[in-house]
């Protein structure tokens, strides 16, 4: 299911203004010797100004900041995650180490480089990584973001912040015939299946 979540994020980015690429389309092997499914997008916004600062929780107001990236898109859907941790920092806090900080590797895997003397084309790209939750307490957080930069990320995108954003710009008078989940998005708008602000489902 990891294609449906990268499917998303890709409308998320492209909606704010990035060209966006897959870099690999097959499943990679993790230490324990099982094939996972990630994807990588590499998004690129050329009207982003270069070395301008993003907090590491990213949010929509911040991709106007963010100029180039390498993102991990992992499907979370046959992992242990659950609504009771969504809405509980120690559980999300124990949900980002178990099942994301040991498998950062896998993440950003580019494919090797034959020629050693080579540049690697994506060393001055931001490595962020998409994740269902982020705990929302001060102390939760920090020690999430500490845990996870020592392993290389450089940022966090909620999927809430995405769904959010998605939904937010998704107009009803548009017609999104070359996209299927903006044309479901605006037809949950038409039948008032999605309220605003709150956008509450149902």
């Amino acid at each position: 299911m990891a294609g449906f979540d990268e499917n998303i994020v890709r409308e998320y980015f492209e909606l704010n203004g990035f060209f966006v690429r897959q870099l690999r389309k097959h499943m990679v092997q993790t230490r324990k010797k099982q094939w996972d499914e990630v994807d990588d997008l590499v998004i690129y916004n050329p009207s982003a100004a270069e070395g301008a600062s993003f907090g590491f929780q990213l949010f929509a107001s911040d991709m106007a900041n963010l100029r180039s990236a390498v993102v991990g898109v992992k499907g979370w859907n046959a992992s242990k995650f659950s609504p009771a941790i969504l809405k509980s920092s120690p559980k999300t806090c124990d949900f980002l180490k178990k099942e994301v900080i040991l498998k950062i590797d896998s993440y950003f895997q580019t494919e090797p480089v034959d020629d050693e003397t080579a540049v690697d084309p994506y060393r001055d790209y931001s490595k962020l990584i998409v994740v269902p939750a982020f705990p929302s307490s001060d102390a939760h957080r920090e020690e999430c973001t500490t845990l996870l930069k020592e392993q290389g990320v450089d940022g966090v995108i909620a999927y809430r912040t995405i769904l959010e954003n998605l939904l937010r710009q998704v107009a009803v008078n548009h017609s999104y015939s070359k996209s299927e989940l903006l044309q479901m998005l605006r037809v949950l708008k038409i039948y008032d299946m999605i309220r605003e602000p709150q956008m509450t489902l149902f």
